[in-house]
């Protein structure tokens, strides 16, 4: 087992889900120069022949395997899958193996850790790189995604300050600007900035193609349908375990919106120039606040 150094290398560090994250982070701690060697975990051969083509991945292993070769292991597969990983690691996890996540959710990650992984759960750093984009699969991979980008570190009461400091840089090597949150707060904060977002964009794009004349509309679409509707074509499985995951804080956010919409409807439905001016207004103006910001 490599004794880890936080301020050259990681070791053998082995990415489980090698898709868009995944293989981006391979390709950033290898350009990074802070790896001994990088393995992968995956369902898919297609994908990880792709991995291994591009450079993110050095070799191929299962569960068993990357817990006994491993310095740090990382979870990027859909956040439903975690629990099964932990399964399968926790057995064969050597005591000085470090693991982190780069899931959207982190209240049931954190769940299926501390029930799972026991007194083990010490060794799970969690955390929730934001950078992504609507494609997914390792042919996305960009070694550049996390440069300048935040990743929430959401440390357990269980983690020594020693191994917070560790995976703080592990995420800092690859170019991410490492903010601490709390579980909770994290899970809120989300819900609103990025769960439902991608719920509305779903929406809307299931709205149009359920329409009658949905191929005339589709053939008519611009640039704000566009912008507004690119997130929907992320990937559904890890956005329905998202949904499902952080449900109650989803719930708590949709029935705000809905309620904002419910306003809206009325104020057309009366033909309330005015009311929709002063709510455009508030919004416009806090979404230029946010681009000068």
């Amino acid at each position: 087992m490599t004794m880890i150094n936080p301020a050259s290398n990681y070791g053998t560090v082995t990415i489980v889900g090698v898709g868009l994250i995944g293989a981006s982070l391979g390709l950033a701690l290898k350009k990074a120069g802070v790896v001994t060697k990088v393995l992968g975990v995956g369902r898919s051969k297609a994908n990880l022949d792709q991995a291994q083509k591009m450079g993110a991945i050095d070799g191929v292993v299962d569960l068993v395997e990357a817990a006994k070769q491993s310095d740090v292991i990382v979870l990027c597969m859909p956040v439903a899958q975690m629990r099964a990983a932990f399964e399968a690691l926790e057995p064969h996890l050597e005591s000085r193996t470090m693991i982190t996540d780069a899931g959207s959710t982190k209240g049931d990650v954190i769940l299926a850790a501390k029930e799972v992984l026991g007194k083990k759960a010490c060794q799970f750093v969690p955390a929730h790189p934001i950078a992504g984009g609507a494609q997914h699969g390792a042919s996305s991979a960009k070694a550049d995604l996390f440069q300048g980008k935040q990743t929430i570190v959401c440390p357990l009461q269980e983690n020594s300050p020693e191994d917070i400091a560790l995976m703080t840089g592990f995420w800092e090597s690859v170019g991410s600007i490492v903010k601490k949150i709390g579980v909770v707060q994290h899970d809120a904060i989300y819900a609103a900035v990025s769960h439902l977002p991608h719920l509305l964009s779903y929406a809307l794009m299931a709205s149009v193609v359920n329409s009658e004349d949905a191929d005339q509309k589709l053939d008519h679409v611009g640039a704000g349908f566009k912008d507004f509707t690119r997130i929907a074509a992320s990937s559904p499985e890890m956005w329905r375990d998202i949904c499902i995951g952080n449900r109650a804080a989803i719930l708590q956010e949709l029935d705000r919106y809905l309620l904002i919409v419910n306003h809206m409807r009325k104020l057309v439905a009366e033909g309330d120039g005015e009311g929709l001016e002063k709510l455009f207004n508030k919004a416009s103006k806090a979404r230029q606040d946010l681009d000068e910001a």
